[in-house]
């Protein structure tokens, strides 16, 4: 089984991230993971931080002469920005008093809830962890699981469907090269190049007003066999791991696979995919994917397709009410250092983690010795499904 842990605060000297299970053999290229990295950095509405911060991964175990050896491995990004924070997140105990205590919770963060559940007088101890930095590590991780995926013809790709009230009109046929191509030549991940002004423009109205946005992204993954996750057990259900590991990343408030929602006001009739056999390739396919590409807890073998409603950012730079933590007095909410909208950023972390829930699928079902052995299962389980 694929496993992975992340390490590290906003502000402190690294965030580390250890992958357990990922099976020997698979190449790695560090630029790839780079580029990615690179990509969650960038889109319009992002804040100062991301103009100090050049992130790049160091890998430090697991990996030798450019592949997997089967062992944990770690994987390093560096904070640029610690070096100003080296004080404020010592480890030491007489600097305490050169950092200021945190004691006005933001409304909609885990600001308030953190320092009650842990007994904490200064908010910091929390908003360090809970913040959205954490999520460079998940998008390091996604991307070396990435490349287990790739050569078995699996591909996944994120983009914005919505920021604000400027929804994207719906792509009427998914393509893959077409809509990686699309979403990263727009400055806010869409793929619907008349509605960007709209968004960009909103943005720039939010920022004036100290104001923040959130919005939908939405996630495809193409290339997927029939029969990924399992319909045995409640925590094998694939689209309800899915579903956990999109609600897991900040700001996240709502997942829908397929029609989602909408679903719930159709008939039966007009809703369930259709299924046909297209007899020159051997194989069943669906008339519709309503569904979403899953079907009682595993993949169909339709493209898997997600959608992830985020909220607006916490931190404003207009702060709403709260209330201080040490006098009880009414007081404004604490501003940090923060964007007005990651929703194009958020589009990359939802890639992510769904390579990786996929990735771990992969490797239950057919194997996770080495690579050799898995492709080798991979490609015996297509014929037995081409042959039934």
């Amino acid at each position: 089984m694929i496993r992975f842990l992340t390490a590290g605060e906003s502000h402190g000297p690294q965030l580390t991230a250890i992958v357990e299970g990922l099976p020997a053999g698979v190449p790695v290229d560090v630029a790839a993971i780079n580029r990615d990295l690179a990509r969650r950095q960038k889109g319009y509405g992002r804040g100062g931080r991301m103009a100090i911060e050049k992130d790049e991964v160091r890998i430090v175990s697991g990996v030798r002469f450019g592949l997997t050896m089967g062992s944990p491995i770690t994987l390093i990004v560096e904070n640029r920005d610690y070096r100003n924070w080296e004080k404020r997140m010592s480890l030491n105990p007489e600097d305490r008093e050169q950092a200021a205590p945190v004691t006005r919770p933001r409304p909609g963060h885990a600001d308030l809830a953190g320092a009650l559940k842990y007994h904490l007088d200064d908010i910091r101890n929390v908003l360090e962890r809970a913040s959205a930095r954490e999520t460079t590590a998940r998008v390091a991780v996604g991307s070396l699981v990435k490349q287990l995926l790739a050569p078995l013809g699996i591909r996944v790709l994120g983009y914005v469907a919505a920021i604000g009230a400027n929804e994207a009109r719906p792509v009427p046929e998914f393509d893959y090269e077409r809509a990686a191509q699309q979403s990263e030549a727009s400055a806010v991940r869409v793929l619907d190049p008349e509605v960007e002004p709209r968004i960009i423009a909103e943005i720039d109205e939010c920022k004036k007003t100290g104001d923040t946005l959130g919005g939908i992204v939405e996630v495809v993954a193409t290339g997927l066999p029939v029969g990924l996750g399992s319909h045995v057990q409640w925590d094998r259900k694939l689209d309800g791991r899915l579903a956990q590991a999109l609600l897991s990343v900040q700001a996240a408030k709502a997942v829908e696979i397929g029609r989602g929602f909408a679903a719930a006001r159709l008939r039966g009739s007009a809703l369930h995919d259709e299924i046909a056999y297209d007899r020159p390739n051997r194989r069943f396919l669906r008339h519709s994917n309503n569904s979403g590409g899953t079907e009682g807890g595993m993949t169909t073998g339709e493209p898997l397709m997600l959608r992830v409603a985020f909220k607006p950012l916490s931190t404003l730079m207009r702060p709403l009410r709260s209330v201080d933590l040490r006098t009880k007095e009414e007081a404004l909410g604490t501003i940090e250092r923060s964007d007005v909208c990651a929703v194009p950023a958020a589009a990359v972390i939802c890639e992510a983690v769904v390579a990786f829930e996929l990735a771990r699928a992969v490797v239950e079902k057919f194997g996770a010795d080495s690579q050799h052995e898995l492709k080798r299962n991979y490609e015996g389980y297509l014929a037995q499904v081409r042959d039934f």
